[in-house]
């Protein structure tokens, strides 16, 4: 039992951690939880549990919004751009040169061909250098492999709510364990203050009959020893307990320095179970390998992705619409005129088909044989799992029966060690009973309740497992409380 709660223990500190940043507007305060309190506080406000709702609203949205790489690709843009050299008043002359020759049907000089340029209304000024350009483009790609990556998205979210349901039974069931680890501790805090007001009753009594000549010093100075050594105990009982407590409050995601009293006791319910039986009605509900086997259909249509990019071709549609004028950009009178402006856009559909992806050794069917490979180790998992499942719930109704029987037996032995005790008390007090064994059947007794505590804690801790791995509740088969 200790050291399984202290594996509880440990996962939440790791919880502990990640709660130092929380407020202290609450300290000082006392808040009274009970096991489903503390449950209920921890659903909400626990911090892994809001990150793993964060990660399930992410891929929510990438399964909703899945479709999205079907949307085409529109995109605008405006450009003023200016030459660095004459070569566009260079062009404007030889133009208006060689159309007039054309026009005349004669070869003017070349040497004319600037005053006629500059007659026909050209300028070399800095608007002739500029020109404005004007793009509206869209573009719209398809590949059977895009419909793979859709059902892929939808199936991914599946497998997050799957995880997202296992991490939160995994949680609570961790909030449930401390809890009741905590009611153990808080119990034998109880017997250890119990044992110390029982030494100073019997310290005290020791001097009194000291004082009147009844029992020797060595007797007064026993139980007076056995009074102070009893102290340091069940100072660092409390403050185990203390620290303990603010770890809960940690995992509860509970502001820095709350104080927290828990409330309840360790009484379970005994179910009346068997393994096959078990297995037969719960076996296929376990979140875990549920959640591997949604991990697999998801492998499989990336596998499927893969195959289409490899074996069948890409559609490319791409229109663009470009208007430009050029050159005297500058000039804004002329934006106006519809003939200034020149259109250089274009239409293309294009079938692309990657060869290279077909070859047994390109980087893409390695990746594909890749693929298979985790799909054969996915098998192997989830056929592990279920045959390991098989020995989890054999072993956890085992623990219960044994549990059981532990408490029915600890009950009969508080009752010997209580009628014990009682008669050595009325020994000690008579005087013929020695210190040491009183004490010896004090701590018998003591023993005797903290086991059956320990074994309450078993049968409700080895039941929440059971409950765990089976994914579901077996209250239906509780029959009685145990004693």
């Amino acid at each position: 039992m200790i050291a399984l709660f202290g594996a509880v223990l440990m996962t939440a500190g790791t919880f502990a951690q990640q709660g130092a940043e929380a407020g202290q507007s609450d300290a000082g305060k006392t808040m009274v939880l009970t096991v489903e309190q503390a449950v209920e506080y921890a659903e909400k406000n626990n911090r892994t549990l809001k990150s793993n709702v964060l990660d399930l609203e992410m891929k929510e949205r990438a399964s909703k919004y899945g479709w999205n790489v079907l949307l085409p690709t529109v995109q605008a843009t405006g450009t003023m751009a200016r030459t660095t050299s004459d070569s566009t008043w260079n062009s404007i002359v030889s133009g208006v040169g060689q159309g007039a020759s054309a026009q005349m049907g004669t070869w003017i000089p070349s040497d004319q061909w600037e005053s006629m340029a500059k007659q026909a209304g050209f300028e070399n000024n800095e608007s002739m250098h500029w020109a404005a350009v004007g793009s509206l483009g869209v573009s719209w790609n398809f590949s059977l492999a895009y419909i793979a990556q859709i059902k892929s998205a939808k199936v991914n979210y599946e497998a997050g709510k799957l995880s997202w349901e296992q991490s939160q039974r995994e949680t609570l069931t961790n909030v449930k364990k401390l809890f009741y680890g905590l009611l153990i501790q808080q119990e034998a805090l109880k017997i250890q203050k119990a044992t110390l007001q029982n030494a100073k009753q019997r310290a005290d009594q020791a001097q009194t009959n000291f004082n009147n000549g009844l029992v020797p010093e060595l007797a007064l100075l026993q139980a007076q020893v056995n009074y102070e050594n009893s102290k340091p105990d069940v100072d660092k009982a409390e403050q185990s307990l203390r620290q303990q407590l603010d770890t809960f409050a940690f995992l509860l995601g509970l502001p820095v320095g709350t104080k927290i009293e828990l409330e309840g006791n360790i009484e379970p319910s005994y179910i009346e179970v068997t393994t096959e039986e078990l297995l037969n009605k719960y076996g296929s509900n376990s979140l875990q390998i549920r959640s591997l086997e949604s991990s697999r259909r998801v492998a499989k249509l990336g596998l499927t992705a893969l195959d289409f990019s490899s074996y069948f071709p890409a559609l490319a549609f791409s229109y663009t619409y470009q208007p430009t004028l050029a050159p005297y950009a500058l000039d804004f009178d002329k934006w106006g005129d519809g003939d200034n402006w020149k259109d250089g856009g274009s239409l293309s559909l294009t079938l692309a088909w990657n060869i290279t992806n077909m070859l047994p050794w390109s980087a893409n069917r390695q990746k594909a044989a890749d693929v298979r490979a985790q799909l054969a180790q996915l098998d192997l998992t989830i056929e592990t799992l279920k045959e390991n499942q098989k020995i989890e719930v054999r072993k956890a109704v085992d623990t219960l029966n044994q549990a059981r029987d532990q408490i029915d037996a600890m009950g009969r032995n508080i009752k010997l060690a209580q009628r014990a005790y009682e008669m050595s008390a009325r020994s000690y007090r008579n005087g013929t009973t020695e210190l040491l064994d009183l004490r010896d059947s004090e701590n018998q007794l003591n023993q005797a309740k903290l086991g059956q505590l320990n074994s309450k804690f078993n049968y409700l801790s080895a039941l929440m497992d059971l409950e765990n791995t089976l994914n579901t509740d077996l209250s239906a088969y509780k029959s009685a409380k145990a004693n």
